[in-house]
C-alpha cells in the first residue's frame, strides 16, 4: 500500500464517518422538535438543514447546524422557525408568532 492509497482510505473513512454524524444530528434534531412541537401544540411539516460547519462550543470541536423548519398552528397557515445545535444538542429554537385555534 503506497502513500496515495493511505490517503484515499483515510479520506474515504473520514467521509463516511462524517455522513453518520450527520445522519445522528439530523436524527436527534428530528425527535427533540417532535417532542418541542408536540409540547406546544403544533404540526411539524418539514425539517432542512441550511448550514453545519465545525465550531468548538464551551471548548469542545463539533459540528455546529442551523436547520429550518415548517409548522402549523392551526392546521391551515405555515410559519417557519429556525433551529441551532451543537453536535447532538438542541442550542435554540425560534419561532415566530403564529395563529392558534
Amino acid at each position: 500500500m503506497n502513500l496515495y492509497d493511505l490517503i484515499l482510505l483515510i479520506g474515504i473513512f473520514l467521509l463516511a464517518a462524517m455522513f453518520w454524524r450527520f445522519r445522528a444530528i439530523s436524527e436527534a434534531l428530528k425527535t427533540q422538535l417532535d417532542a418541542y412541537c408536540e409540547r406546544q401544540q403544533l404540526q411539524l411539516i418539514s425539517v432542512a438543514r441550511v448550514k453545519t460547519r465545525i465550531g468548538s462550543y464551551k471548548g469542545k470541536l463539533d459540528f455546529l447546524s442551523d436547520f429550518v423548519f415548517e409548522f402549523s398552528g392551526n392546521g391551515e397557515d405555515s410559519y417557519q422557525g429556525q433551529v441551532q445545535m451543537v453536535g447532538l444538542k438542541v442550542l435554540n429554537i425560534d419561532t415566530p408568532a403564529y395563529r392558534v385555534e
